[in-house]
């Protein structure tokens, strides 16, 4: 059996859990004065803008209210994360969310189509579509919030074993950080998958308690998800955003995207 090492701190027959680390809109990097002087600033700049669309000052007057606007609001500064400066050394709270189901397929046919990261939305309804760069780095895409626009992040494949279990974790940066890990294991009847998913929503405590809120609501949709999995893998039904591709070629289950 061939096996992939990519990182030795992690042991896939551990109790699983994956926690990112806070590095990109998850972690609040400006601190409380500043964001009040940037939101006062860029409510200053703006109104001031609104009264001179015309000329270029007053649309650089704009952007730069606008700049400080999201930066005071959020607490997060895209220059300070470039810089590594953080004035306010606070992150998200980890929501981790777990569940698994049986598969009447073997566990190489399962892992197979899992670990080409590009069959992912046809059961996650929540992503619109992931690209694989090379082996192990791949670029996803999600919907945003009540499906209006969209929010994407670079991921890499941390641990792979054929077969077995794949981890994964987005770079450093990423608009959402979130990690994830799946365990397949063979049964007489097929397959047991294990999957659990680890994410850090933004804005420091406020985000920790809408983390909390959306836990209940981020757990049923991972539910469907892997249940719609089972039914795109056993019945060849497309799901998730394939929806719209029912006469692609793509929807042979065991087939790429």
């Amino acid at each position: 059996m061939e096996t992939t090492n990519l990182t030795t701190n992690m042991n896939p027959d551990a109790e699983m859990s994956a926690i990112p680390p806070a590095t990109g809109t998850s972690s609040l990097n400006v601190g409380s004065t500043e964001r009040i002087i940037s939101a006062l600033s860029g409510a200053a700049l703006t109104v001031m803008a609104l009264r001179d669309l015309k000329s270029p000052g007053g649309l650089g007057m704009l952007a730069t209210g606008g700049f400080l606007l999201v930066r005071g609001l959020s607490g997060y500064c895209a220059v300070n994360n470039a810089i590594g400066r953080n004035t306010a050394r606070k992150s998200g709270s980890p929501v981790e969310v777990k569940t698994s189901v049986s598969l009447n397929k073997p566990p190489s046919e399962v892992y197979t189509f899992w670990r080409n990261l590009e069959n992912l939305p046809r059961f996650m309804k929540h992503l619109e579509k992931v690209e694989e760069t090379d082996q192990t780095h791949s670029r996803w895409t999600a919907k945003g919030p009540a499906g209006v626009g969209s929010v994407s992040w670079e991921a890499e494949i941390v641990e792979d074993h054929q077969n077995e279990f794949i981890s994964w974790r987005s770079l450093p940066g990423s608009t959402v950080d979130n990690a994830g890990q799946v365990r397949f294991r063979g049964t007489p009847n097929g397959t047991e998958i294990k999957v659990q998913m680890t994410y850090r929503l933004p804005a420091g405590d406020v985000g920790g308690v809408a983390a909390k809120l959306f836990s209940p609501m981020a757990e049923k949709m991972m539910r469907d998800d892997i249940r719609d999995l089972k039914k795109v893998m056993e019945t060849g039904q497309v799901s998730g955003n394939a929806g719209s591709r029912k006469k692609n070629k793509r929807n042979e289950v065991t087939g790429t995207l």
